[in-house]
């Protein structure tokens, strides 16, 4: 089970009430959310190993060289002692993200990430990597469909409210939102664009036909050389977009794609713990911010697994 963690952390700080506070009065919705997340998860699946994959970089140079407007909305107003691109996070839930590292450290649970690299990437190399007979990705990304494959038995689990009943996204269900395979989601998301994301798309190319022009040519690169082919059956609208925007479609795929070979740091132990690494460790950071509860269902369902 591969955890895309901010992704989660995110959604926990906007589904658990602002109110749920340490005894020194800091916010501790999104570790509380987190850890009850991570109960969850581990008490309906099961899984042998689990890893919360991390953002060392959210914002990585070569996708920005690629793109400029990547993510470039999400980059804060620069404040004197900041990094230049730290990422516009709410106040409340910045000082969270380090009791967030300091409890999984205790509790043993792998969080792995890589210099000049987001989670996603390191999602996608430990999912090309696994053998194992399932592995499931637990996001609430839709870029991170571009990895579901059945033949390897790589599927998403899509938080809709919560993590207690995802939408479990295989080969079928990518086909069925979206009219493409899996395997061509990356192509069918840079065509369409991803505001989000600060991806332009294909100036008049929506979903619809994206998927469309994915089903007539295969893939993007099909896509292209129709769009250069007089013969081609496109429309002039459609192949006036599409040529216009060679350009872009010359460095999206560097953008939209997951990496799938990132140096992943040696020597972390993905297995689930069966009870905490470091159990004073635990104690300690569930009186300090007030996680009793959480902390103990979380030990609880590892004891359990």
């Amino acid at each position: 089970m591969l955890l895309d963690t901010a992704s989660l952390y995110f959604r926990a700080y906007f589904g658990v009430p602002e109110s749920v506070k340490a005894p020194d009065g800091t916010p501790v919705n999104a570790v509380r959310g987190l850890l009850d997340f991570i109960s969850r998860l581990v008490a309906d699946h099961r899984p042998d190993a689990l890893v919360a994959c991390w953002d060392d970089d959210w914002r990585p140079q070569f996708r920005v060289d690629a793109i400029p407007s990547y993510k470039a909305h999400r980059v804060a107003e620069f404040v004197e002692g900041d990094a230049p691109d730290a990422e516009e996070v709410p106040d409340t839930l910045s000082p969270q993200v380090p009791i967030i590292v300091d409890v999984l450290e205790a509790f043993g649970i792998a969080r792995v990430g890589a210099a000049g690299y987001e989670a996603d990437d390191v999602i996608g190399t430990l999912a090309t990597a696994s053998t194992a007979d399932a592995t499931l990705v637990v996001t609430g990304d839709r870029d991170l469909f571009q990895l579901v494959d059945d033949a390897r038995g790589v599927r998403v689990l899509y938080p809709v409210k919560g993590v207690g009943d995802p939408a479990v996204i295989d080969d079928a269900a990518v086909l069925e939102r979206y009219g493409v395979p899996a395997s061509a989601y990356a192509d069918f998301a840079i065509l369409r664009g991803d505001p989000s994301d600060g991806l332009p798309g294909v100036k008049g190319i929506g979903e619809k036909t994206a998927a469309q022009l994915i089903g007539e040519y295969g893939d993007l690169a099909g896509v292209r050389r129709a769009a250069a082919d007089p013969k081609a059956k496109l429309t002039p609208g459609r192949r006036k977009a599409l040529l216009e925007a060679s350009d872009y479609l010359d460095v999206a795929p560097l953008v939209v794609n997951v990496a799938k070979d990132v140096p992943i740091p040696a020597g972390f132990d993905p297995a689930v713990p069966k009870a905490p690494r470091d159990p004073h460790a635990v104690g300690a950071l569930a009186e300090r911010w007030g996680l009793g509860g959480a902390v103990t269902r979380l030990t609880g369902t590892l004891a359990d697994n």
